[in-house]
Order: C-alpha cells, then structure tokens, then sequence
C-alpha cells in the first residue's frame, strides 16, 4: 500500500528506486513487490518508470463506495435519533425505487419489506413521493411495469385515484400514507433535491402512533435541511 501511495503522488511516474526510498522499503522488498503490483494490474511499468494501473482505479473506486455507504449509515441513525422513529432513504435510478438505507432500533423496528418495494411504489409514501418528482411520461413508464393494484384493504383505488393524488400534492409537500403498503403502519415521506435524481426519506410508525406522525415527519424536514449536502453527495456517488 505504501508503494502505491508513493506511485500515485507521482502523476508521471517514479523509478523503483525513488519509490522504494518513499515507501520506507529495502530495494530487494520494493523490486518484488513491485513486479506483484504490476503483474496484479495495480502499476504499469511505462519507459523505466511505474505508474497507477487499471486495479488501482477500481480499488479507489471501491473506496468511494464504502465512504458512500458509511455516510448514508451515519446520517441516517442521526435522522432515525433525532425523530424516534425508523428512517428510510431512498431514490429513483434507471426507472426503479430503491432504497438505498434504512435505520431502525430492536424497540421500533421498520417496517418490513413484504411486498417488493420496488413494484408497490403506488403503494407506500416512499414511491408515491418519488414518484411524485417524475414528469408525466415517467410515471407512465413505471405503471406501465408495475400496474396498480390495492395490496391492502387501504391501498388506493386505481391509477386515475393515484395521479390525482400525486397532483394535489405541493411541489415540497409530504406525503403521507395510512395502512395502505402495511397493515398496522402509518407512513411519511419528504421529497428530496438533489440534482436531478428524484430522492425521499421517509419514516414509519405503528398504527396506536398516529399522532406523531406529523409532529415526526416535521421534525425530520427540518433535520434534513442540516445534512441535505451529505445526502446530495451520496447520491451523486
């Protein structure tokens, strides 16, 4: 890894032997374990001089993963601390929702995932309010794959009930769903701007909870606004 680190604070290149001196290795060690990081693909060895390879880009790659996954973690146990309540993050990529975390504690647990999230987006407050952000033509394109149906005795009626909903809704205002994904479970979910990927989070609470909800789906809203550059950066990566 120091050799690495050494080869790639040199955009043009470093010999062996300027290598093995940064890195703090005898030469014997750098030469050996130079021949292995080129043979693995992590150097190119170009003109008697070695530089990053295509391994290495794949592993910062990786890097810029993790960190995504880790701040997504962390900002979400701070939602999920600050309202009482399971937390969601999701988004809307390549025509599917995905939920990219959830945060919940053993005493309030999330809701679990019983019906295919990504095809009841009718369904939940999370797909209603992503798919709130679409334009006409990619609602269109989501129902024409996953077509409406009530899942619960609560889900809403038809496709022509659903877009009349999705059109009274306010450009910033939250969506709020009753039993309509889960029975027993009472959901809300914010929309979220981030560039041009439509993104929500969202939080759910048992049904003898109902009088929270508001109060909770406030307080996340005002939460958010703190960390909205967090969130933005994860979605960008």
């Amino acid at each position: 890894m120091r050799l690495l680190e050494a080869a790639g604070s040199h955009s043009g290149g470093a010999p062996a032997k300027q290598l093995a001196r940064e890195a703090g290795l005898p030469l014997p060690t750098a030469y050996h374990l130079l021949r292995t990081l080129t043979h693995e693909g992590y150097l190119r060895r170009e003109g008697g001089v070695f530089v990053l390879g295509a391994a290495a880009g794949r592993l910062a790659g990786g890097g810029l993963q993790q960190k995504r996954r880790t701040m997504i973690r962390d900002s979400l146990a701070h939602f999920r601390d600050a309202v009482g309540a399971p937390v969601y993050f999701a988004v809307y990529r390549e025509g599917e929702i995905e939920v990219v975390g959830v945060s919940d504690t053993p005493g309030s647990p999330a809701c679990e995932e019983w019906a295919d999230f990504r095809a009841t987006g009718f369904a939940h407050a999370i797909g209603q309010c992503l798919l709130g952000q679409l334009d006409e033509s990619g609602r269109r394109d989501y129902y024409d794959r996953h077509p409406v149906e009530a899942i619960t005795p609560y889900t809403v009626r038809d496709l022509r009930a659903l877009e009349n909903r999705i059109g009274a809704l306010g450009r910033m205002q939250p969506v709020i769903e009753r039993q309509e994904y889960a029975l027993g479970t009472v959901c809300a979910a914010i929309p979220i701007t981030a560039g041009d990927t439509a993104a929500t989070m969202a939080i759910s609470l048992p049904l003898h909870q109902e009088d929270r909800l508001l109060y909770v789906v406030d307080r996340l809203r005002s939460e958010v606004g703190a960390l909205l550059s967090t969130l933005s950066f994860s979605i960008s990566i």
